[in-house]
């Protein structure tokens, strides 16, 4: 009985369906389509305009197509680090230590550093760069105006991550950044990237963490951060205390705020109680990134190295 009104909940909820062919596919010299050659497509996000920027790990690391799926442009390239990061393995970690390291030199690739990119209220677009331990504010123009942490120097302090992972900002302008493969925390910045505080520490009780992965801001000021290796979304207030956790929600790697403050986990939209409310009806146990659009399409990028759209049914 109990699994037969499990189904009927699940089957009631709205659906999400892919979009056939977005982005547009590439064209050979031939004329031919042909595939994209995306290696991880660890973020996206959707600008002012409606363009879609997605983050993949390698060459042209920022690629922005229209929303139709018209490849627009591409930047980034000799920005982002090349190294990757690697799970270490149960028996090789000290006691309490991160499960998480970066491999540099041969082992890494073009732009595999790049973990998460966002656009501000502003316009403005962030891309955490983790393996450089560093999180950029890029103009329009594509220059740098803003640099939080210290390439290449992983340290825990105020101005130094270790192996950060994403990046939310509240309707203040005030910015969170999850510092999460090495770093078991969120630090809080002032809109003009003056550090403000921080919380988090490694664990699975309230406010601990064992792998900050994304984080989100609603309209009230709310945190929403996954908590991927415990299998959790975390609740916070704006300076860190802690009001409520989302359990057995599964290990989601994803997290998009919409305009109609509901967040999507993954493959599932949820209300700010973390009531389930709608899924995506194609699998995307792969979710790294995702975005929504003004008008409501969810766009996700997988480690498979897709990037998809979605729209409801």
């Amino acid at each position: 009985m109990v699994a037969a009104a499990l189904c009927l909940t699940i089957s009631a909820w709205a659906q999400y369906q892919v979009v056939p062919d977005w982005p547009n596919a590439p064209r050979s010299a031939a004329g031919t389509p042909s595939a994209w050659n995306l290696i991880q497509v660890p973020g996206v996000a959707v600008d002012k305009q409606g363009d879609v920027l997605v983050l993949h790990r390698g060459a042209h690391p920022v690629m922005v197509f229209d929303a139709k799926g018209k490849l627009l442009r591409t930047w980034g390239d000799g920005l982002f680090s090349e190294g990757k990061v690697m799970a270490v393995a149960p028996g090789d970690r000290a006691a309490g230590a991160s499960a998480y390291s970066a491999v540099y030199g041969p082992a890494g690739c073009t732009a595999c550093g790049v973990h998460a990119v966002r656009v501000d209220n502003a316009g403005n677009t962030w891309v955490v760069d983790a393996t450089a331990h560093v999180v950029y504010k890029f103009g329009a123009d594509g220059k740098v105006l803003l640099q939080l942490g210290q390439k290449g120097k992983p340290g825990l302090s105020r101005t130094n991550f270790n192996l950060p992972t994403d990046v939310a900002f509240a309707a203040n302008g005030d910015i969170y950044v999850s510092d999460g493969y090495g770093n078991p925390r969120v630090v809080k910045y002032g809109r003009d990237g003056r550090y403000l505080l921080e919380w988090g520490k490694r664990g699975s009780g309230p406010g601990e963490f064992q792998l900050p992965h994304n984080v989100v801001v609603d309209a009230s000021g709310r945190v929403y951060v996954s908590d991927r290796d415990n299998r959790r979304v975390q609740v916070f207030d704006g300076n860190g205390k802690f009001l409520s956790e989302w359990r057995d929600t599964g290990g989601v790697s994803a997290l998009a705020i919409t305009a109609e403050q509901q967040i999507w986990t993954g493959g599932v939209l949820r209300d700010l109680t973390g009531r389930a409310l709608a899924k995506i009806a194609t699998d995307v146990g792969t979710a790294h990134g995702m975005a929504v659009g003004a008008d409501g399409a969810v766009y996700v990028g997988q480690l498979n190295g897709a990037v998809q759209k979605f729209v409801k049914r």
